[in-house]
């Protein structure tokens, strides 16, 4: 009895020994811990999800980039276009001031011309609106070059951004709201209009 009590326990001990022996082989290299799992991936539906959104983050990025580009490009040309209309219409002051000079220049020629008539033959008139006629012609030739001009309306149609009514007269072979005569000439530079010719227009005359 004592020996197979004794043989009993030897056996036991064994089995014991094998299954911790199992045990520690197993934690080393055992595929069956459920510590060293891998994780479990994102589905299918939720990679596609993903991907449209950020699909849809990379397309209103773009969006806004062009809209930044077209505002960027927008305020590139409007500050050219301020900076050449500066260079173009920086005098306009400046030539509203001259354009006086040449009106009193030119009645100032007017009436030596009257003074200078073939019935007076005063040859110092003469020369007189010789040389006003000279500077007068220098003068606009100056204007012309600066990109300043007189208005020629006589026989147009009245234009409201070029023209100021100062009377009306009777339309003897001209059609009505057509300019008949200018008081006091207007001028234009580059295009732009510094002062409005000063005009009478034609109208029916009622009888």
């Amino acid at each position: 009895l004592s020996f197979v009590t004794s043989l009993h326990f030897r056996g036991s001990t064994c089995v014991f020994s094998t299954a911790a022996q199992q045990r520690s082989t197993g934690d080393e290299c055992g595929p069956e811990d459920p510590h060293d799992e891998p994780k479990h991936p994102l589905s299918d539906c939720a990679l596609e999800h993903k991907a449209i959104k950020l699909e849809e983050q990379v397309r209103d990025l773009t969006e806004r980039y062009r809209k930044a580009l077209a505002d960027s490009e927008n305020v590139r040309r409007r500050t050219q276009k301020f900076v050449e209309d500066a260079k173009l219409f920086g005098i306009q002051s400046f030539c509203r001031d001259l354009v006086e000079v040449a009106d009193i220049l030119e009645k100032t020629a007017e009436s030596a011309a009257g003074e200078a008539e073939p019935s007076n033959p005063n040859p110092t008139l003469k020369k007189i609106y010789e040389g006003l006629s000279l500077i007068e012609a220098k003068l606009q030739s100056v204007f012309a070059k600066h990109g300043l001009q007189k208005m020629n309306p006589v026989g147009g149609r009245y234009d409201p951004y070029d023209h100021e009514i100062v009377c009306h007269v009777p339309a003897e072979g001209m059609q009505p709201g057509t300019v008949a005569l200018v008081t006091q000439d207007g001028y234009k530079l580059h295009g732009r209009t510094i002062r409005h010719a000063l005009v009478g227009v034609a109208v029916e005359s009622q009888e």
